[in-house]
């Protein structure tokens, strides 16, 4: 809700496309710049704390984003500054919140805790633009921060009742910059994690300016106005959702290389033939396979990195995983605003949707020569974890 109601809001005091991408941009460089901290954070303390302490800072920024705009003094700047800060508490929330995961379930369920976690955000996402749009048009955008803000108290309680098997938490060795470099090399020299990170950064970058430049295609494209703003975002999250309960219903890890290759071509086509449509119904509609290609493509490469990073590095490794599927999303976002301006939104998501797909073209031809290493590694960590049916986890692994 606070999403759709921020874009929306951002439309109507300025009318902008660039000031779209600007205020996306502010929202989640600091994700970019930070998210290497924040994985310090995660591996170095409780990680349910640590979640603790970011939905209680989620929670004042909705709040105050609310008063700001219900008594009618928010301001652009008002927004950025709010964005921006936001955007510091998800490099923490984020490597924290995934590597989170593990504690709860533990690694033998941790393909269908992905799925089960994308689930539950995908159907908020369903119904959360649906509710903005109609409260939008009612009552103004003010009330769904208000609603999102409210909402923290449930999340928070939810977490401070967990009662939790702890695991063990070792301080790292030697410096903080030294772990952050430990981090980075380990995802370098790493061609599966690596591959598997560049084509996040990919769609990141040049596809995801889509969700950005929505309110234009909802408005300016195919007259929809708020209401088919909440529409068009809620046919995603359908999408969306089918693909977290389509990764839900899997057993191994084994394909997954190939479900993101296809995946992320998949993304890029039908993103590609929405660009190109001016009926409302049929927009709406392609913007299912969109979201279920593109949740398919986000789910599947982080029970991947999962499955392959060891514990001790997991908080460092998620946060680079969040810098690629969302901290390159700021620079997409500027980008796209910036190209919008000038030759048009539907453009500016046809040139980017030509380039997920060569993405995903160059990551399925390289597929079968890191398909080796990802094999070992995630045999490895399985031996780590105690599990004694190597011999399965080999096969399981194998296509």
């Amino acid at each position: 809700m606070q999403s759709i109601a921020e874009a929306w809001l951002v439309y109507r005091l300025t009318g902008s496309s660039l000031f779209l991408g600007l205020v996306g941009f502010s929202s989640q460089i600091p994700v970019f710049l930070v998210a290497p901290i924040g994985g310090i954070v995660a591996d170095r303390l409780n990680r349910q704390r640590v979640v603790i302490g970011t939905q209680l800072a989620s929670m004042s920024l909705a709040l105050i984003f609310s008063v700001l705009t219900l008594t009618h003094v928010i301001q652009v700047w008002h927004i950025f500054v709010l964005a921006a800060l936001l955007g510091v508490v998800n490099a923490f929330d984020i490597p924290a919140r995934q590597s989170f995961l593990v504690d709860m379930v533990g690694k033998e369920d941790l393909m269908n805790a992905i799925a089960l976690n994308s689930s539950m955000f995908n159907g908020a996402r369903i119904i959360g633009p649906a509710i903005a749009g109609i409260l939008i048009a009612k009552i103004g955008e003010g009330w769904c921060f208000f609603g999102n803000g409210i909402s923290y108290v449930a999340v928070i309680t939810g977490l401070l009742l967990m009662r939790l098997e702890r695991p063990v938490y070792r301080p790292a060795k030697g410096s903080p910059l030294a772990n952050i470099i430990e981090g980075f090399r380990f995802a370098k020299e790493t061609s599966p994690i690596r591959a598997l990170l560049l084509l996040l950064g990919l769609v990141s970058l040049v596809s995801m300016p889509y969700t950005v430049l929505m309110p234009i295609f909802a408005d300016r494209v195919l007259h929809g106005g708020a209401r088919g703003l909440g529409i068009l975002m809620g046919a995603t999250g359908v999408g969306a959702l089918l693909g977290a309960l389509t990764l839900a219903t899997r057993t191994g890890v084994r394909g997954l290389g190939r479900w993101v290759a296809f995946s992320c071509g998949g993304f890029g086509v039908t993103l590609a033939l929405f660009s190109f449509s001016r009926n409302f119904f049929l927009s709406t509609a392609l913007l299912v396979p969109v979201g279920f290609c593109m949740m398919l493509q986000m789910s599947s490469s982080n029970t991947l990195i999962q499955a392959m990073v060891p514990d001790q590095l997991r908080g460092r490794v998620m946060a680079l995983y969040s810098m690629m599927f969302m901290g390159m999303a700021p620079f997409g976002a500027l980008l796209g605003g910036a190209l919008a301006d000038r030759i048009g939104a539907p453009h500016t998501i046809a040139m980017g949707s030509v380039a997920c797909v060569g993405g995903a073209v160059l990551f399925g031809i390289n597929l079968p020569k890191i398909r080796v290493e990802a094999r070992r590694l995630i045999i490895a960590q399985t031996m780590a974890g105690g599990d004694p049916s190597v011999e399965m986890t080999a096969r399981v692994v194998e296509d």
